[in-house]
């Protein structure tokens, strides 16, 4: 299930191609009550701090800045109980609408490390666009595309974090293959793909 967020140390600007900014999707979005179309101003690129994307949403709704955090619901397993939890869709980044005041506003909540500058306004709004289609839709969606079988990838979060294995399966959770060549030994290990990292 995918649903969204939307609302009335150094940073820094930077400024990309709306390709390398929100190229995820492909489809066509003509629905007159998108919050993409309904809103005015100016859209960036926010890339904030570490875990911050819900608080930095948080704060940009009491400033009443217009945003867009798309997120996705998954389940997660503790124990014996199982909850569900919504997480950002891109993990790290969410969507500002405004002018030069919304864009300093933004940087004084702390919790943005950079606002992105998106030179090609039209073609950006247009993958936004695509986005909320996306939020909108019940289509399941992989969240961990990098994490394919026979990648190299790294554990970056947990009591294995540093670890580093090859991906033999991903279905809800990923099993990673562990060896240590020189003894001829492997192990397998299940977990998590939200805790572990493609390396390039």
């Amino acid at each position: 299930m995918i649903r969204m967020i939307d609302g009335p140390t150094n940073s820094q600007t930077q400024t990309v191609d709306a390709a390398e900014a929100a190229g995820h999707v492909a489809m066509v979005d003509t629905t007159e009550t998108c919050l993409i179309n309904v809103y005015t101003g100016r859209w960036w690129l926010v890339h904030s701090k570490s875990r911050n994307e819900k608080a930095l949403a948080s704060d940009l709704n009491a400033l009443g800045i217009q945003y867009f955090l798309p997120l996705i619901q998954v389940k997660r397993k503790y124990a014996s109980r199982v909850w569900c939890t919504d997480i950002p869709l891109f993990p790290g980044y969410l969507f500002m609408c405004g002018g030069d005041d919304e864009h300093y506003a933004t940087l004084m909540t702390h919790r943005a490390a950079a606002l992105i500058n998106v030179v090609d306004q039209d073609r950006f709004k247009t993958e936004l666009r695509h986005v909320y289609l996306v939020t909108m839709s019940s289509e399941s969606v992989d969240l961990y595309p990098g994490l394919r079988r026979g990648r190299r990838c790294r554990i970056v979060r947990g009591s294995l974090a540093g670890l580093e294995g090859i991906v033999l399966r991903r279905r809800g959770s990923c099993r990673i293959y562990v060896g240590v060549e020189a003894l001829g030994q492997s192990a397998e290990l299940e977990i998590d793909p939200s805790l572990v990292e493609p390396i390039d």
